[in-house]
């Protein structure tokens, strides 16, 4: 009868040993795993915003202004969702910022986390063409919008920014029109309605993902589509 219980008890024991050592490799495997994960939805965004930010500089060759906002509270499916606010010759109510208007555009709603994208535009870049012209705005023209990394300035004289809230999304518009609050620091400056935004590397406090219209690139581009002179 000993022998026999020896060797129950030995391989019970053997049996725990192989769970702990399954459970801990587990343990290892998955940090990894959502890590993964997440890089690769940054690396879809990223992607995203550069296609965005081609598609904006097309959308301005063909029509000779940028668009205009979309309204950030419509939710997907219901009327006006994802369009310009737009009452010619200018946007709506002289709306700045709002959503990127991805059915103007052809683009995706949203980015690799399920959220919208804020956009802000200068609005004399998103006015109607004036008679005689071929562009909303002059080779001269700046806009208003302003970059930093938090303390010095990476770009200025903007026309237009798009921003991806990352994976925490504070700040960002859902698709049913319900914005997700609790910004705060850096990432605040990105949700809170004006013409500062914060562009730097990623942090436990900040995750965002921020792409901008060069003024330089987009008057290039239109010079070369000859919408300016």
């Amino acid at each position: 009868m000993s022998p026999v219980r020896r060797r129950s008890g030995f391989t019970l024991i053997e049996l725990a040993v192989v769970l702990a050592i399954f459970g801990l490799l587990l343990g290892i495997l998955v940090v990894p795993l959502s890590t993964q994960v997440d890089q690769n939805r940054m690396a879809e965004t990223e992607r995203q915003l550069a296609a965005v930010r081609e598609a904006l500089i097309g959308f301005a060759i063909a029509n000779g202004r940028l668009p205009c906002p979309a309204n950030p509270a419509t939710p997907t499916g219901t009327a006006g969702a994802g369009t310009e606010q737009r009452t010619p010759p200018t946007c709506t109510g002289l709306v700045p910022e709002g959503v990127l208007p991805w059915v103007t555009l052809g683009v995706p709603e949203t980015d690799a986390w399920g959220r919208r994208f804020t956009y802000r535009v200068t609005v004399s870049f998103a006015d109607d063409p004036a008679a005689g012209t071929q562009a909303s705005f002059l080779i001269t023209d700046a806009g208003n919008i302003t970059v930093t990394d938090g303390a010095v300035n990476v770009a200025t004289g903007l026309p237009a920014i798009v921003v991806s809230h990352g994976k925490n999304g504070l700040g960002a518009f859902r698709s049913d029109g319900v914005q997700i609050g609790g910004a705060a620091g850096a990432e605040l400056a990105n949700a809170n309605n004006n013409t500062s935004f914060v562009s730097r590397g990623h942090a436990p406090d900040f995750d965002d993902l921020v792409v901008w219209v060069s003024p330089n690139i987009l008057k290039s581009r239109m010079v070369a589509a000859n919408r300016l002179p």
